[in-house]
């Protein structure tokens, strides 16, 4: 049944529009039209054009009087005016009219019917509208039906470049989002994470000012009913900890935290590929089949198996499917009130616990720190370990200043008695090049032990350079492995790498502290530890 919508409204006059068309439909499309590929296993592989990742530069948020005072302004989130945004506007739809056919995805964000929004996506490539027909959270037949006027409307015009000459506009790349409009324009990139990280920065202003906790976050259920947040930057572990056989994925990126539980933003999931086996995944590798979207990979032009081992257009290759894709899933998507809330760091300077219990103050200092490193290698000009932060393990994602969530996740967590735990993932017994990364084996025993609760009843100790309550005893963990110093040969090179890092979260925090509260101020490591 052909479901009509009237895109007149937004100046939109094409004569062919395909309103959330079945994946066969769009593949027919993509394949005739954008010179799609289906691959072995059953995926359309497409080439998102010369950008293969965000352009957060390019990111721009319009300036008016209602939200202005909730934003925080800065490196990440510029200011365009509403003359801009509506020049953009016009050009995106412009471009739009062009074309002889475009979609439109008429879905939500979030899973709970309370809180929810409706989001329309108009775009004019037919990988696009699959991709976001994947990350929505998909509407039943008689809800897309009753869908009526959506709260956010996302044109995509990516294929078309922007004007830099316009104020504000930086180069030919263009994404910015107009809240009092309920609007958000793409030009000059079809990166499809764009429209996903879109989505998500408006949730992340939305949802704080009702209260509710936004969180870029992976999250599993055990059989108790349990729930576990997992938050990280790349490489700390996030989706390798939350994807558990014996415990239910609820999501593996974006939540929100409500007065009823956890609830997943998405309808689907966005790995990366690089370097995916069978072996090492199985439970994405098998999801990587009809229905799926391969963003950016190489194939075998004879036998069309994917080599996910190539990097030739990005390291930033991607797979977009349904989270029904994977086998062990919670559906619907939504949880009970966190038991257990774990920060994951990879700290390359071999000097944090792999395990500390963080006091409420700690969890928001540490929430807004966002720390992990990276290690020799890994780009260019990296020859030791570099400490990264990145506020609430998502800054580019988000609107308000970092103490809001970080306050929000505070409240909530004394509210319903969650534990927060900091778990390294990093190095032990010296620094990346001199010690060895922590066994997966004993990382793992330390989530058992979480999940289980005996970590919680273990006795602990205070680290003297950072502050953190350190368990002592662990099942299945070496107690010297417990206790960073204990691993070091070398005492004092210990001390004086635990200061430099002590001294780098200061540093850090230091662009927070102006709207930080005493209490979160000094949950960081006493400063003695300088």
């Amino acid at each position: 049944m052909r479901r009509e919508v009237d895109l007149s409204p937004y100046g939109i006059f094409v004569s062919r529009v395909h309103r959330n068309p079945s994946p066969a439909q769009l593949y027919e499309d993509a394949i005739l039209r954008e010179n799609a590929a289906v691959t072995s296993s059953g995926a359309l592989m497409n080439s998102s054009g010369a950008k293969t990742g965000r352009s957060p530069k390019d990111k721009r948020i319009v300036d008016n009087p209602e939200s202005t005072g909730d934003i925080w302004w800065g490196p990440v989130n510029q200011k365009i005016s509403d003359d801009s945004f509506l020049y953009n506007r016009r050009r995106a739809i412009d471009y739009l009219n062009t074309r002889d056919l475009i979609y439109v995805i008429d879905a939500y964000a979030g899973w709970d019917k309370e809180n929810r929004i409706k989001v329309r996506v108009i775009c004019a490539r037919a990988y696009h509208a699959l991709f976001m027909s994947n990350m929505l959270v998909r509407p039943t037949p008689e809800e897309l039906l009753h869908f009526g006027k959506p709260d956010y409307v996302i044109f995509n015009a990516g294929q078309f470049p922007a004007d830099p000459s316009v104020e504000s506009v930086s180069s030919t790349t263009s994404v910015a989002l107009n809240f009092e409009r309920g609007e958000f324009v793409i030009l000059g990139t079809e990166y499809a994470g764009e429209m996903k990280k879109g989505v998500f920065t408006i949730m992340n202003y939305l949802m704080p000012k009702k209260g509710i906790l936004s969180m870029h976050c992976s999250a599993n259920e055990g059989a108790a009913g349990d729930v576990s947040l997992f938050f990280g930057l790349s490489g700390t572990g996030k989706t390798t900890l939350s994807t558990e056989p014996n415990r239910k994925l609820i999501g593996d990126d974006e939540h929100y935290w409500t007065d009823h539980g956890i609830v997943n933003i998405e309808g689907g999931c966005y790995a990366k590929c690089i370097n995916l086996s069978k072996e090492s995944e199985p439970e994405i590798f098998n999801a990587i089949r009809f229905g799926t979207v391969l963003e950016n990979t190489v194939f075998d032009d004879k036998t069309r198996l994917v080599d996910f081992y190539d990097s030739s257009l990005t390291e930033n290759t991607r797979a977009s499917y349904p989270i029904e894709f994977i086998e062990n899933i919670k559906k619907p998507s939504v949880g009970n009130h966190p038991s257990n809330i774990i920060l994951l760091t990879c700290d390359a300077f071999g000097v944090l616990p792999p395990v500390s219990l963080l006091s409420p103050e700690q969890a928001m200092y540490h929430y807004i720190s966002g720390y992990t490193a990276k290690v020799a290698g890994t780009e260019v000009g990296i020859v030791e370990p570099q400490a990264t932060f990145s506020a609430c393990f998502g800054a580019a994602f988000l609107v308000w200043h970092p103490t809001k969530y970080a306050e929000l996740l505070a409240e909530k967590i004394k509210k319903y008695g969650s534990h927060a735990w900091l778990v390294n993932t990093g190095w032990c017994g010296g620094k990346y090049g001199v010690g060895k990364r922590l066994s997966i084996r004993h990382t793992r025993a330390i989530i058992d032990a979480i999940h289980s609760g005996e970590l919680a009843k273990a006795p602990t100790v205070v680290d003297p350079i950072f502050g953190l309550r350190v368990p002592t005893v662990c099942l299945n963990v070496p107690p010297a492995v417990l206790i960073p110093e204990n691993a070091w040969d070398d005492k004092e090179e210990y001390e004086k790498t635990a200061r430099k890092l002590a001294g780098l979260f200061h540093e850090n925090f230091a662009k927070y502290a102006d709207q930080a509260s005493d209490a979160i101020k000094n949950a960081g490591p006493p400063r003695a530890a300088e």
